[in-house]
């Protein structure tokens, strides 16, 4: 085992109880100080009981090792019963998707979508995806401050979004704010919506428009496009206005949340460690094992949530059956038993897909191969026109537990 990093005696994640863990707090990802308490967790309590939080009592697991050991046994470990995030949704506000499901309903559903990245289909969205980030990144400022989350991030996950969906392209920044909507902590001071009831309400706006293009889809031939998809396939052509709104949040907010602050947060590591970053001007091939370090790294999704069928065992402790259990992603992405010098950023490393930020198991993200295609063209890209990007002040990050978001990024490119 790696010797720890984190390991101030001083600190309060080393003398607070353990019994007053609650790992489900948003500030401890706002203001990014989660790693020696997930540190502590994996040595004393890799599987730790909340008894009181925000959410309600749940479990921690916080080892690779354990966290596979959930994601592979989807037979105790339910998305159905509960969802997949720590706060439930509420009753008569409940949106089901197809990740909300367990077989065999989520496997109908999964593979109505499936086509649209698959690699025969990538292959032919590249230049697209290529020539939009030619576009953007020749537009950036020289010698002055700007934001890369905004100029850079959003930019190119909205672009692709609206190429999904086939989405009206000069209307898409309404798919940025959807996502944003669909993933926003109601308790942050900058939250886009303030109660559950006002989220809803902006995603039946988003389930209304997206039903009229489903219907003109439907009553049209079959196209490459995900409402096409959906209004054609034969699991989801009849899906209740409900079941549409969580499919369309699901992927909206998938193919935009992962790619979008691993956009981000690639720079971020790449500055924080140059020596890597000299490493990757030296030699470009490295963009091909860059790509999952940057989303290790990053871990752009916190945590998945189940809820266990029947009583069960994790790391020889007791889970009881209905119990909410958390699979925290980002500490999983840190375990030294797992993955080697994991605090370290490493673009050469021999095993650089051995990360849990996918998922794992039935419900591995289905956008994976996307989400690693923008960010390997994008980091080509760069590295053929800017010798060095500058983060020249804080990264602003979001009030969440559930995505790992950074909302602004202060840069420079050298003239």
């Amino acid at each position: 085992m790696n010797a720890p990093v984190h390991a101030d005696p001083s600190s309060p994640a080393w003398t607070l109880p353990l019994e007053r863990f609650d790992m489900s707090d948003p500030r401890y990802y706002q203001e990014d100080s989660w790693h020696p308490y997930f540190e502590r967790l994996r040595r004393e309590a890799p599987v730790h009981f909340t008894a009181d939080s925000a959410y309600g009592p749940y479990w921690s697991v916080s080892r690779y090792a354990d966290i596979m050991q959930c994601e592979v046994n989807h037979q105790v470990f339910s998305n159905e019963i509960g969802g997949i995030q720590v706060e439930d949704q509420p009753k008569d506000l409940a949106r089901p998707s197809f990740i909300r499901m367990d077989p065999p309903k989520h496997d109908e559903q999964r593979k109505v979508v499936s086509p649209i990245v698959a690699p025969a289909n990538l292959q032919n969205m590249e230049p697209l995806i290529r020539a939009r980030t030619r576009a953007v990144l020749d537009a950036l400022p020289r010698n002055e401050t700007f934001d890369w989350v905004q100029h850079v991030s959003v930019n190119l996950t909205t672009m692709m979004l609206a190429t999904l969906f086939d989405f009206p392209f000069e209307e898409r920044a309404r798919l940025t704010y959807w996502s944003d909507v669909a993933i926003a902590n109601v308790r942050a001071p900058d939250a886009p919506v303030k109660s559950e009831e006002e989220r809803f309400a902006v995603l039946k706006e988003m389930a209304e428009t997206m039903s009229r293009l489903f219907e003109e889809r439907r009553g049209a031939p079959p196209k490459f496009d995900l409402l096409s998809m959906l209004a054609h396939g034969a699991a989801t052509r009849e899906m209740p206005l409900r079941e549409f709104m969580g499919n369309l949040a699901l992927l909206i907010v998938g193919g935009n949340d992962t790619t979008r602050n691993s956009m981000t947060g690639g720079l971020m590591a790449l500055n924080a460690f140059p020596d890597e970053y000299r490493k990757l001007r030296e030699n470009p091939a490295l963009v091909e094992s860059l790509v999952p370090e940057v989303i290790r790294y990053v871990t752009p999704v916190i945590h998945m949530r189940r809820t266990t069928t029947r009583e069960t065992e994790v790391a020889g402790t007791r889970i009881p059956a209905g119990a909410k259990v958390v699979m925290w992603y980002i500490s999983g992405n840190r375990d030294p038993d797992a993955i080697e010098a994991p605090d370290r950023f490493i673009i050469d490393r021999r095993r650089p897909r051995q990360h849990l930020s996918f998922g794992f198991g039935i419900h591995r993200c289905v956008g994976n191969r996307l989400a690693e295609l923008q960010l390997r063209i994008l980091w080509e890209e760069i590295l053929t026109r800017f010798p060095r990007i500058e983060v020249v002040g804080e990264a602003r990050r979001i009030y969440s537990n559930f995505i790992h978001g950074i909302s602004s990024l202060p840069v420079r490119i050298p003239g």
